[in-house]
């Protein structure tokens, strides 16, 4: 009998494309395209340019570094540059990070897209594999990811961030999945990743910039686990549940029948959902609840006297510590800011944090906005993300809201229209590409099951990353 952790190895090598079902690969196309508009949206942003120059320097040159393997080189996407694989999922991870737009699977409470495809893309690019090659090694990092999310629980959240811990195992399935390792070499890799995983909430008190270093790292370090293990390197193979491995040092209530509840016909890939508003997934909820009272109801931000958040545990563990924002990014985690914002505009867009996140009238309506444990809510979460809010009104009403599917969950998701109109304004926002570069990668990016060999996804330039 095969372990739960040999068993998902062995799954994550032996998946093929023609395995997967229909509505799943349309699903991560859907997924890839919703990526590449965050990872554009990063262009410009500081944490970004911090980490892919020191990659750059440290690696003595994109192109040289690139050569060396013997490899064509893959594509950073906010400088338009070729560089190695290890620097471009580094670099492409992190800027996709940085919106706050990247996608989240509730029940693992984990960001699959920005620890998935920077690695999965930059091994395809380098190593010219197929369309077909990148979607099925996409699938095998979502599968993975989740489950070991999942595998973690709720304790590990409180403390860890899940997409950096649980990223690395995520990036080091599909990368492996592309070297086409076997299954104990896959064990390997998942061995070597999960003794690397990393990445702690405490950031969010002094809105540093660790948020992107999580992605950066786990993309990096899932990587090179992969081709660690294909070069003969050895990983412990019971990283997840055994003695000493991650759910020991990490979690209180792991549940290792997480990692294999039935893999290869449930597919946790097509259970992602898209994210709304450019804000922390834990305010999205509470904030479609305050849109649907202030429209039925006819409000404005003026008749608001208070609002209260019927929240779960994790909300108030990730947003809790966020009162008084200082940075557009510290902001996104303050549901105060987040609801005031939505109260305002209808919508916490990228726009509305960078122009009015600490305007007068945003910070008044954000000190009326307080988070309660709502067992109801918290019962629910992680699997079912309820929002409720109550208002209270300045001429003395009180009004009740419900959202059980906030835009974006598989019930309530994003049509391939939405997703491509979201990827061209988070590219017109941070500049990243013109809406001509951007609507022609989009339109290509639609026919990747029949791309040949995975290309550069934006127009290159010349030079040094």
């Amino acid at each position: 009998m095969l372990t739960p952790t040999a068993t998902l190895a062995r799954f994550a090598a032996e998946l093929r494309y023609e395995h997967i079902p229909e509505a799943v690969l349309r699903k991560t196309e859907d997924l890839l395209v919703d990526w590449f508009g965050s990872a554009v949206a990063g262009h410009g942003a500081r944490p970004v340019e911090s980490i892919t120059r020191f990659a750059a320097q440290m690696m003595g040159g994109p192109a040289a570094h690139a050569a060396a393997l013997g490899q064509g080189g893959a594509e950073v996407l906010v400088s338009r540059q070729r560089a190695s694989a290890y620097l471009a999922a580094m670099a492409n991870a992190a800027a996709s990070h940085v919106a706050e737009q990247d996608d989240v699977h509730n029940g693992s409470v984990f960001h699959p897209a920005t620890v998935v495809f920077p690695p999965a893309v930059a091994v395809a690019q380098a190593l010219g594999r197929s369309g077909q090659d990148l979607l099925a090694a996409s699938v095998v990092g979502y599968e993975v990811g989740i489950r070991v999310g999942e595998f973690l629980g709720r304790s590990h959240y409180k403390v860890f961030h899940t997409t950096g811990t649980v990223g690395t195992l995520a990036a080091a399935a599909a990368v492996g999945h592309l070297l086409r390792l076997d299954a104990a070499q896959m064990q390997h890799a998942l061995g070597s990743a999960g003794t690397q995983a990393a990445g702690l909430w405490e950031f969010l008190r002094t809105a540093a910039d660790s948020k992107q270093l999580h992605t950066a790292h786990a993309a990096a370090a899932g990587l090179m686990s992969a081709y660690l293990a294909q070069d003969g390197f050895t990983g412990a193979a019971e990283i997840l549940a055994g003695p000493q491995g991650m759910a020991a040092g990490m979690s209180s209530d792991a549940d290792a029948t997480r990692l294999t509840d039935g893999l290869g016909t449930r597919w946790a890939t097509v259970e992602t959902s898209f994210k709304y508003h450019a804000s922390c997934r834990h305010t999205h909820p509470a904030a479609d609840a305050l849109l649907q009272v202030m429209r039925e109801h006819g409000l404005k931000p003026a008749d608001l006297q208070s609002v209260e958040t019927q929240v779960h545990q994790g909300a108030l563990d990730v947003l809790g510590p966020v009162t008084s924002p200082s940075t557009v990014h510290q902001s996104k985690f303050s549901m105060g800011t987040v609801l005031a914002l939505v109260a305002q505009y209808g919508h916490a867009g990228l726009t509305e944090f960078d122009q009015h996140f600490l305007s007068e009238a945003t910070r008044a309506l954000r000190d009326r906005v307080s988070m309660r444990l709502d067992p109801e809510v918290d019962g629910a979460y992680p699997r079912r993300w309820i929002g409720k809010v109550t208002v209270h009104t300045t001429d003395g009403r009180v009004l009740h809201g419900r959202v059980d599917e906030p835009k974006g969950d598989p019930g309530n998701t994003l049509s391939r229209d939405e997703v491509t109109a979201k990827a061209l304004r988070l590219a017109a926002f941070s500049q990243g590409a013109t809406a001509a570069e951007m609507q022609q990668a989009v339109d290509a990016l639609w026919q990747v099951a029949q791309w040949p060999v995975v290309g550069a996804l934006l127009p290159s330039q010349v030079g040094a990353a």
